[in-house]
C-alpha cells in the first residue's frame, strides 16, 4: 500500500473539484450565431438576429452568410474591461462574452445604412446609458433606437 502525504492528497482535490467547476460552467454555456445577411426578414443589409440577449461565458458566432459584410464592436458601445473585436471581410468571428453589458455592433460598410445590431449580456445594463450617447451615422440611429427600446432601456 502506497501512503500519499496528506498535503498532496489535498491539493489534488481542490484541483479536480476546480476542473470540474470549470467544466460545469462550460457545460453551461449557450452557442448563438448571428447571420450577415444582404436581405433578411427586416430588410436590406442586416444582422439576423440583430438583438441578443445572453448570458456570461456564451459564445456568438457571426457568420458571414452573404459577400461584402464584417462585424465589429462600436467603439463606445462595449462595458468598461470588454475586449473590441472585428471580423474581417467575408469572415466568420466567433467571440465568447464574460463582460455583462450592452455591445452595440455594425458592419463596417454598411453601418450608415443601418446595418447594426446589440447584444446584452447577463441583465446588468451598466454602460447602457453611454451606449445610447454614441453617434450613430445615417440609418443606425433609427434602428439603434429601435434596438434599445426592444432592450427595454
Amino acid at each position: 500500500m502506497k501512503v500519499v502525504p496528506m498535503k498532496v492528497a489535498l491539493t489534488s482535490l481542490a484541483l479536480t473539484f476546480a476542473g470540474c467547476l470549470i467544466a460545469a460552467a462550460s457545460a453551461n454555456a449557450a452557442d448563438y450565431e448571428i447571420k450577415q445577411l444582404n436581405k433578411g426578414a427586416d430588410g436590406m443589409f442586416v444582422f439576423e438576429p440583430s438583438f441578443l440577449k445572453i448570458a456570461s461565458g456564451d459564445t456568438v458566432h457571426f457568420k458571414a452568410q452573404d459577400k461584402g459584410h464584417d462585424v465589429e464592436s462600436v467603439k463606445g458601445m462595449i462595458p468598461a474591461g470588454a475586449e473590441p473585436f472585428t471580423s474581417g471581410m467575408n469572415k466568420d468571428l466567433s467571440v465568447t462574452f464574460t463582460v455583462p453589458g450592452v455591445y452595440g455592433i455594425a458592419c463596417k460598410p454598411h453601418y450608415g445604412m443601418g446595418m447594426v445590431g446589440l447584444i446584452q449580456v447577463g441583465d446588468v445594463k451598466d454602460n447602457l446609458a453611454e451606449a445610447k450617447e454614441v453617434h450613430q451615422p445615417g440609418k443606425a440611429k433609427a434602428k439603434f433606437d429601435k434596438l434599445f427600446a426592444e432592450l427595454g432601456g
